[in-house]
């Protein structure tokens, strides 16, 4: 049922204002939402529960995807001149603490045993621990709460699909490893080309309320109406399964949501495809990024790692395997508050 006054969290489930969560911060900080999100926004319309899929799912466009436990990561050497670089207070247990929300299918979920925490994000994870010759310790949290367990020490990183933006760079450093788009999706049938608001006028286009991408359809319309175009029909539907079923059976013409999440559907559905995609951070780039405590020193020692990852191949192998390519970058960097706002952090190939 499509819902035209409730408000939404990022994987579109009811909310009332009211309900909002508030993560109370060490520090000061004006606009805590700002840097938590309303949710996990990877989490938005995977298609359906992890749960239940069986361990190997055969997908089209030659990606397979691997859901069971047994995960056989691709692994990387130890380099040991950045082993040594890894701050002392945070290699002295031998481990990278990573905290991830294991909430959305292909980036960060649970394994077909309901238990196991797999996806994109902790391969990445992954691949910086092996470089930096630390075991790598996962710990699954809400999505509320890694701020100020990052703060607290509870967490060394997170890797989560966390984009900069002005209010984290005040308490958090950062090593940028995707980029980070919203995928625009429709049936398979159609002929849509979605590459700027002039392709969405007169179209009913279902969104997450409260969500990056809701905010760009929002200024979007605002071009199309100064234009003296028919703006688009936001459509906003009470649980993840209603918004991929309206988009299946046409009750709108288009489903805007994290590209991740798009991509794993339509390389496991026969019926949706891709057909067009926008920064996250549009009109400018944003990226997501491994996020640590602020000026602790972790974060460009991640970024030196992700980038021998980039340049022996491990990068780029595990996007492939994940369907991600389209968001592989050709190289990290460091983003502080003292840099934000520069030179974009790193551009998509």
């Amino acid at each position: 049922m499509a819902l035209s006054t409730s408000r939404h969290n990022s994987s579109g489930r009811t909310r009332t204002l009211a309900a909002l969560p508030a993560v109370v911060l060490l520090g000061t900080l004006a606009g805590t939402l700002a840097l938590s999100g309303c949710a996990d926004p990877g989490a938005a319309a995977s298609g359906g529960a992890v749960s239940g899929n069986p361990g190997t799912t055969a997908a089209r466009n030659g990606v397979v995807y691997n859901t069971s436990p047994d995960q056989q990561r691709i692994r990387a050497d130890k380099d040991a001149a950045l082993a040594a670089k890894v701050p002392e207070l945070i290699g002295k247990d031998g481990k990278l603490t990573v905290a991830t929300t294991a909430g959305s299918i292909p980036l960060s979920f649970h394994a077909t045993d309901d238990k196991t925490p797999i996806g994109s994000e902790l391969d990445i994870a992954q691949l910086v621990a092996d470089k930096l010759g630390l075991e790598l310790d996962i710990q699954v949290t809400s999505w509320e709460n890694w701020p100020l367990k990052t703060q607290s020490g509870d967490f060394e990183a997170v890797f989560s699909n966390v984009g900069i933006n002005a209010a984290r760079v005040k308490l958090f450093d950062f090593a940028s490893y995707r980029a980070a788009y919203m995928g625009f999706e429709a049936k398979k049938s159609s002929s849509y080309d979605i590459k700027g608001a002039d392709d969405i006028s007169g179209l009913k286009v279902s969104v997450g309320s409260g969500t990056n991408q809701e905010k760009i359809l929002l200024a979007w319309n605002k071009e199309l109406e100064g234009k003296g175009k028919a703006p688009a029909v936001l459509q906003y539907y009470s649980s993840d399964a209603d918004t991929i079923l309206a988009l299946s059976s046409g009750r709108t013409d288009l489903n805007i949501a994290p590209y991740p999440s798009t991509a794993y559907r339509e390389n496991t559905r026969d019926d949706l495809k891709i057909v067009g995609k926008v920064n996250a951070g549009w009109p400018s780039e944003t990226l997501v990024a491994a996020t640590s405590l602020k000026g602790n020193g972790l974060a460009p020692v991640i970024t030196e790692a992700l980038n021998s990852a980039i340049k022996d191949g491990s990068y780029g192998k595990v996007l492939e395997r994940w369907g991600l390519s389209e968001e592989a970058l050709p190289e990290s960097k460091t983003v502080t508050e003292a840099n934000f706002g520069a030179a974009p952090a790193g551009k998509t190939q």
